[in-house]
């Protein structure tokens, strides 16, 4: 109760006006006057216009790309896979157990970014001893 009497006190201390008014009587003959206000020749369609044949195939053909690309990229993660199909294994797949095998190729390929300086920091870290070499 008394919640109420502070809302309806604030409400007559602040008032109701947003100051968003407009002229009385302004939307009675809106249309009218906007259409008065409009050229005279406009010009209304009244066919529908023709659709071309690529206008018609149009959203199948993206639908039919779209499966495409589905199917693609769900062949891509099947070839991928590890598995007895799948060329991520060496074992499974002779061509990349042999690109594993020759040395020039994981030289050009695999070890092209490895600095030497790296490699024996990392090698002097791991405990290698240069004495027993």
């Amino acid at each position: 109760m008394k919640d109420d009497k502070f809302d309806i006190m604030l409400a007559e201390m602040i008032g109701r006006k947003d100051g968003m008014t407009v002229p009385d009587g302004y939307f009675s003959e809106f249309a009218a006057r906007m259409d008065s206000m409009l050229p005279d020749d406009r010009v209304t369609e009244k066919q529908p216009a023709v659709r071309t044949r690529w206008q018609m195939v149009r959203p199948y053909a993206y639908l039919a790309a779209m499966f495409a690309g589905i199917w693609c990229m769900l062949q891509m993660f099947h070839l991928m896979g590890v598995g007895s199909q799948g060329i991520v294994s060496p074992d499974t797949n002779p061509v990349l157990a042999e690109a594993i095998s020759d040395d020039t190729f994981m030289d050009d390929y695999y070890c092209m970014d490895v600095d030497e300086l790296d490699f024996m920091d990392d090698l002097y870290a791991s405990g290698l001893d240069i004495t027993n070499l």
